[in-house]
């Protein structure tokens, strides 16, 4: 990894409009680089139409496009005007009738798509089975950038520390979390933390603000954390961009503003021999109110 700046850009989708937020993205894009002129720039979980589509998913599949599409083409350009690489997360259409996919691609100046993140963990609103949306992903991509080696997840999927290590074992060295989560500040900032510390990786977590097309308001409160859990950036609930500058040598001190060394790594100390049930199908031991299967 190399020293850069990275944005997370913080708006307001205005709902199902993807006319319009396609230019407010560009204009905030460009905001972020003309300020802090980062090599990385992140966006709210889609970004392009707000999270709650409330709307028929036949309807909603017809309003989208495909990756590559002509949203896409957009951000390839705008990627190339500005010389940073860009997380824009969005609705994808997919081949098959009434398949939409949670995604969010990766765009560089230079390379144009790079490549795709599926959301993998789909909150229960959002799955089919609830009279939802969404199909989820099957891979965890680790995308090589010329300044990280970048990991995605996309807001639920953050409560899930199998998810993250899984793309740092895999060599991620910064996960971006675009996001568009209604549970409480506390759940927000716990989980990302969590996960930066849990495997002593850069978290750029980007969430969305104001409401969708279902009046679901979002609260902001974006933020960078680093790997021994420092929070670098911290945004407000209403539109604005954080930044910070992300350090290629992180862990030589157990805690920032002292000089104790770090002599451990909680990726490479974990015990293998204990992890044997780890990938069985399993149900927590309390009753949530409901359960949606996928």
């Amino acid at each position: 990894m190399k020293e850069f700046t990275v944005c997370g850009v913080q708006i307001a989708a205005k709902p199902n409009d993807i006319d319009y937020n396609v230019k407010k993205i560009k204009e905030w894009a460009r905001k972020a680089k003309e300020k802090h002129n980062p090599e990385l720039i992140v966006f709210p979980e889609t970004a392009t139409t707000g999270f709650t589509p409330n709307m028929p998913v036949s309807e909603f599949y017809k309003m989208l496009d495909p990756i590559p599409g002509r949203v896409t083409d957009d951000m390839v350009k705008l990627s190339k005007e500005i010389n940073s690489y860009l997380v824009l997360p969005m609705y994808e259409k997919g081949e098959a009738q009434d398949v939409i996919y949670n995604s969010a691609v990766v765009i560089g100046p230079t390379e144009g798509i790079i490549g795709i993140y599926r959301k993998t963990h789909l909150f229960p609103t959002e799955r089919l089975r609830a009279g939802g949306w969404s199909t989820p992903g099957k891979e965890a991509p680790v995308f090589e950038l010329p300044f990280c080696k970048l990991g995605i997840m996309i807001c639920y999927d953050g409560d899930f520390p199998e998810l993250a290590r899984e793309l740092v074992v895999k060599g991620a060295e910064v996960i971006v979390r675009p996001s568009a989560l209604l549970r409480s500040f506390e759940i927000w900032e716990l989980t990302n933390k969590a996960r930066a510390y849990d495997n002593h990786v850069y978290v750029v977590a980007v969430n969305a603000v104001g409401p969708d097309a279902a009046n679901n308001y979002y609260f902001g409160h974006s933020m960078i954390i680093n790997p021994i859990a420092q929070k670098l950036a911290q945004a407000r609930g209403t539109e604005e961009i954080i930044y910070a500058k992300l350090d290629p040598d992180p862990i030589k001190y157990v805690t920032y503003g002292a000089e104790t060394p770090m002599i451990f790594d909680h990726v490479e100390d974990r015990n293998l021999q204990v992890y044997k049930d780890l990938l069985k199908n399993s149900k927590c031991p309390f009753e949530p109110a409901k359960r949606i299967p996928y």
